[in-house]
Formats: structure tokens, sequence, C-alpha cells
């Protein structure tokens, strides 16, 4: 059966690539609703649903927008949604970037999980195809292939050609526990990115606390000196196993894990649960929602 929420959940903070303050709130919703975003400082009739004919970027995240209404860096809460199993939420936002929180979805499945959901008086509808979707970016060398199957599983291949990363991977089916596996899994970025993204304007709202921080390359005392003095936080520096010393992985492949997170939230633009088998190989958000639109194709 579909379900939703059992009341009403808000969270607060800054968006990663905007760096502007937003609230959101994860309400409840009636049957066959799906997952909308409401843009109330626009309005009440502000909305945009959560389906893959509307995004509009993928660049560094997932925008979706409808008319003059848009909304950044939706992937982590659809992903959220989806693997907590909620099928029904309006999902209410005063601004037009989610609020990045700790660079995961561990914030909605604490809020959420413990509360349980609500079961509601109709069946689930899930998205199933007869034949397979197969989208290939030969350039980068990625790929998302969607299977028919009878129940859902998904695999993700991660390689950056990274000494740090090496080739991950990482799995999503009936017996992988997400809100303990998946959802917890942080996003990540690369150190010689940072100055980069910073100079031009971009991941504003990003910090040490909502990102795990890959050094590739060595660096300088000053080089590091310079992120310490971005990021606000003193003595940061480079661990034996390659990563940035402002947080501890929860798991060895936990950027394959991440990008596994992401998977599930941008395909949950199919409009809802995938019943299928999903491949992906260096993947990222502009392949995943290509793919997620070629599955409303072909189920339209």
């Amino acid at each position: 059966m579909q379900q939703t929420l059992k009341k009403s959940y808000s969270f607060e903070g800054k968006g990663l690539h905007t760096g502007r303050i937003a609230r959101m709130t994860i309400n409840p919703a009636p049957a066959d609703t799906g997952i909308r975003f409401r843009r109330i400082d626009m309005g009440e009739d502000a909305c945009v649903d959560a389906l893959a004919e509307y995004v509009s970027s993928t660049a560094r995240s997932t925008t979706i927008s409808a008319g003059e209404v848009s909304v950044m860096t939706i992937e982590h809460v659809l992903s959220a949604l989806t693997g907590m199993g909620v099928d029904n939420a309006t999902i209410d936002i005063d601004n037009i970037e989610v609020p990045i929180l700790d660079g995961s979805a561990k914030p909605y499945i604490d809020a959420i999980w413990a509360d349980g959901f609500e079961q509601q008086d109709a069946h689930r509808r899930y998205v199933e195809i007869k034949e397979t979707v197969e989208i290939r970016n030969e350039e980068k060398g990625s790929l998302v292939r969607i299977e028919p199957a009878e129940e859902f599983s998904y695999e993700i291949m991660v390689d950056f050609n990274s000494k740090v990363l090496g080739l991950q991977r990482a799995q999503w089916n009936k017996d992988v526990i997400y809100a303990e596996e998946i959802g917890i899994c942080r996003t990540f970025v690369f150190f010689h990115e940072l100055e980069f993204l910073f100079n031009n304007g971009l991941v504003k709202g990003g910090d040490v606390d909502n990102a795990i921080v890959i050094v590739e390359h060595p660096v300088s005392d000053e080089q590091i000196e310079r992120m310490s003095e971005i990021f606000n936080v003193p003595k940061l520096k480079v661990r034996e196993d390659g990563y940035l010393s402002n947080l501890r992985l929860r798991f060895p492949n936990e950027c394959s894990r991440h990008k596994m997170l992401d998977l599930i939230g941008d395909l949950r633009l199919c409009g809802g649960f995938l019943k299928a088998k999903v491949t992906a190989e260096k993947a990222g958000h502009g392949i995943n929602t290509t793919a997620a639109k070629a599955v409303r194709k072909v189920i339209k």
C-alpha cells in the first residue's frame, strides 16, 4: 500500500551552492500525490512536481523548475523519502535551495524513521518497464542501464581515476537497509577543486561539516592554511589515507555509497518506485536524470 508521513518535519540550514538559509518542511500528502515541492516564499500555488520532465539543471546537483518556480539540490531529500518508502509528501521550502545539512540524508532519516509511516488506502504504483532503457556518455565513460525485473536492485561503480578512492562499488536491494547503509553517507569533493569552486562563487554553503574532502595530489602548508581560513577551522591536516582531517569515514566506500544515494534520489524522478534492475557506472546527475526522462517516455 502507499504510505505517507505521520506528521510534518522541519529542517533549516544553508544551501550547498547558494549559501542561502532555507527552512523546509516535509508534510504528509494524500494518496497518489507523489512528491511535490512548494515554494512558499512565492505563494501557495508555486509548486513543481518531482518528475524528470521538470529537470532544468544538473550542474553539480539536480534542479527542477516549472515556470518561475525552481528548487535546487533536491536529490538527497528525494533519496531519503524513496529509501524509507514514502509515496506521498508535500515539501514546503522558503528559498530556492534545499539545505545541505550534514551532506547526507541522515537528518531526514533520524527525524522521520522513529515515528513510522501512515499507511494509505491505495495500492502503490510501481514504475515498471517492458524494455531496457540504457543511456551512455561515451566521452565520460558513464552508463545507466535500467532493465525489467520482478524486484528492485541497484548497483553502481565509481571511478575517478583516483589513487585515494580507487574503484568503488555500492549496491541497494531488499537486503540492504537504506537508513543504515546508504542514507547516512555524505557528499564528497576533491581538494584540488575547492579553491576553483570558491573563487568562482560556487559551493558557497560548503564547509567541513557537510563534505568529505579527498586530497588526491600533494598540497602545501599554505594551501591547507587557506582552506582552514575558508572553513574557519584551525589545524586542518591531510591524513595518511588521503582524506582531509575534517571528518571520519562511516564506511571505507562511503563515497560510492553517497553516489548510490544520489542515484536513488535522481531516479525517483521517474515518478515512483522503480521495479527494475539498475546498473550505473561513473554516473552523475546529468546521466541519472536523462535515464529518468527516458523511463518517463517509455511508461507514457
